[in-house]
């Protein structure tokens, strides 16, 4: 394995909106792909949180319509926003393959919740870089709705699992102006404790 490979898959993952998707599908070979590296994630006690809800084609329209209504009916009228309220309408319908990513929590609950939120997170990274690897873009979104029990009742969840966000997977517009990326220097963000 070569290590140089990893890493350059992990530099050059980036936020592919949908407005910067193209509107050609995603193969099942790619998309099972994608979803398949989501189950290598590390997971406490190997409860394996992470679920997914796949919307493709027509059924698209019954989820932006669903996120129009939640953001409507569950944010404060002072904090709605006519320009979020149409993105709410449209982002679904501008990107192939939309998922909504949840969490199943454990029934017996053993396994602190914030574990199983990290291991679903962890879920998404792997995903975001097996699209990556595979040329494909994705964007994980998550709109203050996903987190009320409106959400939880929509997509008929129990009360204690988590609507964790809506992962949108498509090919980029135009492949060649792929987004550049920039960090802050490693070293800002090292502590070294040697005794």
């Amino acid at each position: 394995m070569d290590p140089k490979a990893i890493d350059e898959i992990i530099q050059h993952r980036r936020t592919i909106k949908p407005p910067m998707m193209s509107d050609a599908p995603v193969s099942e070979t790619d998309l099972r792909g994608v979803l398949d590296s989501a189950r290598w994630a590390p997971s406490h006690g190997l409860t394996e949180p992470w679920r997914f809800r796949i919307f493709r084609g027509p059924a698209r329209q019954k989820l932006a319509d669903a996120m129009a209504t939640l953001y409507q009916t569950t944010m404060p009228l002072d904090q709605q926003k006519p320009e979020k309220l149409e993105k709410m309408r449209v982002m679904p319908l501008k990107a192939p393959v939309v998922m909504l990513v949840w969490m199943a929590r454990q029934p017996n609950e053993k396994i602190a919740e914030l574990e199983e939120i990290e291991a679903v997170a962890c879920a998404v990274q792997n995903m975001q870089l097996a699209a990556t690897a595979r040329g494909l873009g994705t964007f994980w979104s998550t709109p203050g709705f996903l987190y009320t029990p409106e959400m939880n009742a929509w997509m008929g969840i129990g009360a204690k699992d988590r609507c964790l966000g809506i992962f949108y997977v498509g090919h980029p517009a135009n492949p060649d102006e792929w987004p550049k990326g920039r960090r802050q220097s490693l070293d800002d963000k090292i502590e070294w404790v040697d005794a």
